[in-house]
């Protein structure tokens, strides 16, 4: 595996940092890998070793707010007004530079927690341009709670002030997740079975750090965008889509969530349409006790739609 990390600058003049790795030998495909919120994309490099041994490039992009995009661990989730919208114009001009480099290989989007929201939104926007997606810890769709924790945050970041944390979202969003897992280890138990993952996890000043209300406000607000009937009209019919969850999972609701996101999906008529659940599987499947077997099963869903 090569790695080859670069930046590229934002049309609002933001340098956005990228991890590029890529195979020894042939390029049957590229992955676009979004990650999710409070962590960054490097660690998302064993997945793409696995990656680059089957012939795929992976490239992976530190969102604004987060990892080296921003250097200093202390403004994590500092991404600004529109923020999902802005990260999502990044990861379409991250598409953009892979088809310049590799121009023959066929784009795979993956999207992971939050970068599954902003896989969701490229979908309806630029989802003819794509080969397939894959929605890794996924939520369900927006209800009613969404949007009073849209008006919280949206209180709480005039309260706080636009790059203020509030402790009152952090516990309303994260504080539940480690509730249904006891005894309860560390903070960050939800995240996965694998004791080893979640140390790293924590001791990544990267990872875990508490966000600006703001940020939230901007999250639920495109959270809420996405799910609206005429986001998802705009997606297309024919595009092979993977969705695989944890059966724990709270940020899936256990499940429930992610079952009411694929009847979406079915409602919506998309043609190719599959999805596994990982019995006791929490958060982060890529970083599960069971991984190996997650990895190979993304292996052999992107082996059949190449």
């Amino acid at each position: 595996m090569k790695q080859e990390n670069f930046k590229f600058c934002a049309p609002d003049g933001l340098e956005i940092y990228v991890y590029k790795w890529l195979p020894e030998g042939q390029i049957k495909a590229a992955v676009n890998i979004a990650h999710g919120m409070a962590e960054t994309a490097a660690r998302y490099a064993r997945f793409a070793g696995l990656l680059t041994e089957n012939g795929y490039a992976v490239y992976a992009e530190d969102h604004r707010g987060h990892g080296r995009t921003i250097k200093d661990a202390s403004h994590a989730g500092e991404a600004g007004a529109d923020a999902l919208n802005l990260m999502l114009g990044d990861l379409h001009q991250l598409s953009g530079i892979i088809k310049r480099e590799i121009p023959l290989a066929p784009v795979f989007l993956l999207g992971h927690s939050m970068g599954s929201f902003l896989a969701q939104g490229y979908l309806a926007h630029w989802g003819s341009e794509l080969k397939g997606a894959i929605l890794s810890g996924a939520a369900g769709p927006a209800d009613l709670l969404t949007a009073i924790g849209q008006a919280i945050a949206y209180l709480e970041m005039l309260r706080v002030g636009k790059t203020g944390r509030s402790s009152l979202i952090n516990f309303l969003s994260f504080g539940s997740f480690n509730k249904q897992f006891k005894p309860e280890r560390t903070a960050f138990d939800w995240l996965s079975r694998d004791n080893a993952e979640v140390d790293k996890y924590i001791a990544d000043p990267f990872c875990g750090g508490v966000f600006p209300a703001s940020f939230f406000y901007e999250l639920l607000k495109f959270w809420r965008h996405i799910h609206r009937a005429e986001e998802l009209s705009k997606i297309p019919r024919d595009l092979p889509l993977y969705i695989f969850s944890g059966e724990k999972d709270p940020v899936g609701g256990n499940s429930r969530g992610v079952r009411q996101l694929i009847n979406r999906y079915k409602q919506l008529g998309i043609k190719d349409l599959s999805f596994k659940f990982y019995e006791g599987g929490r958060h982060e499947m890529l970083n599960e006790i069971n991984r190996e077997e997650v990895m190979m099963d993304i292996i052999k869903w992107l082996a059949a739609h190449c």
